[in-house]
């Protein structure tokens, strides 16, 4: 926080005014002088003891992070500001009453210890208050930056899972090729290669272009084409005004592994795979991979938001890591669903919020 940001400072006067306003009701209750002499008194004292308080902590205060200062200093802020509302505040009041009440004589005003008290009393409190407030911010600041750290970390292993995961699955076709068909499997390291060389680069970040993800994905669909030859077929949509949105690297992928391996493998015929991008709303992009394989079968089609901890749709290491990293990410805002197509095959969804969350 800068030394004079404002709206700390305008929300302290107005809680200041309303503490003002009250003390000088209870003055009048009380029979303590007039309501308006009271009300003078109370601003004038009040305001200069506040306005003296939080530009003192400011000034001394050892960080924008905390914005108290601490020892002597910190012990010295409130006194100093009572007392600098009370040297000045009293004069102020007085020319009031010169003014507007000159009736008034020395010896027939009321008393002015119990309203020194009162406000004494009342500043002491409210800086107290101002003082837990700001502490309890700055700590909740603390937390939330601990949690994202966190979050971060939990993503960085969870993607540093899922890159073995799926080279581990290409190297062991690759090998089955290199036995039956060496051309082939040539062609396939080419492309192991240059999936790896792009995968490099943009895998070690939090977030990619959504363009990114779909060249990724062109990668590694050949790589599958070139293993299932006529058996696979797919195709890539992603409108041009949403390739430059940010999405969380290697996020399709597994669900295109998946639809392989447990939706076109196992029937003779393979099938196609259709990836796509769009909005759902203003707010949210849906990406969904379509497969027309064996299907889920019944009952493994799940609509639920994404929470931490939740048991994944279907099997498979590659949707279980989808799940936690975007509830790290995203927390319940994002959705995964993982249907079943009544007419055969399987539909995967991807909500996401355009923006983060907190």
């Amino acid at each position: 926080m800068s030394m004079f940001a404002p709206a700390p400072l305008l929300r302290h006067a107005g809680i200041t005014m309303a503490a003002c306003l009250l003390i000088a009701a209870a003055l009048t209750a009380l029979g303590q002088g007039l309501w308006d002499v009271n009300l003078a008194y109370s601003l004038a004292i009040g305001l200069i003891s506040w306005l003296s308080i939080d530009l003192l902590r400011l000034r001394w205060r050892e960080s924008d992070q905390i914005p108290w200062p601490r020892g002597m200093r910190g012990m010295a802020v409130v006194p100093l500001g009572i007392a600098a509302g009370l040297v000045l505040g009293n004069p102020l009041g007085s020319l009031y009453v010169q003014q507007f009440h000159p009736e008034l004589s020395a010896a027939g005003r009321p008393s002015l210890w119990l309203p020194f008290a009162i406000t004494m009393a009342t500043s002491i409190a409210m800086s107290w208050g101002f003082y837990v407030v700001g502490k309890s911010r700055h700590l909740q600041m603390q937390a939330e930056q601990a949690q994202r750290q966190a979050a971060e970390a939990r993503l960085s292993l969870l993607q540093a899972q899922l890159e073995p995961h799926m080279l581990f699955n290409t190297l062991a076709n690759l090998r089955v090729l290199i036995a039956s068909d060496a051309p082939r499997a040539e062609q396939m390291l080419d492309h192991l290669i240059a999936y790896l060389r792009a995968t490099l680069a943009g895998s070690r970040s939090g977030t990619h272009s959504l363009a990114m993800e779909f060249a990724l994905l062109t990668d590694y669909l050949a790589l599958m084409q070139i293993r299932m030859g006529d058996r696979l077929t797919y195709s890539l949509t992603l409108p041009a005004d949403l390739a430059g949105l940010p999405v969380p690297p290697l996020l399709l992928q597994p669900l295109v592994e998946n639809s392989i391996r447990h939706g076109l493998e196992p029937q003779l015929a393979g099938g196609h795979i259709a990836v796509q991008a769009g909005m759902l709303d203003d707010s949210h992009l849906l990406l969904s991979v379509h497969d027309n394989g064996l299907g889920l079968g019944l009952g493994l089609g799940l609509g639920l938001p994404v929470l931490p901890g939740q048991p994944p749709s279907g099997s498979g290491f590659g949707l279980q890591q989808i799940r936690e990293r975007l509830a790290s990410r995203y927390g319940s805002a994002a959705r995964f669903d993982l249907t079943a197509d009544s007419a055969g095959g399987t539909r995967a969804c991807l909500v996401l919020p355009l923006k983060p969350q907190p």
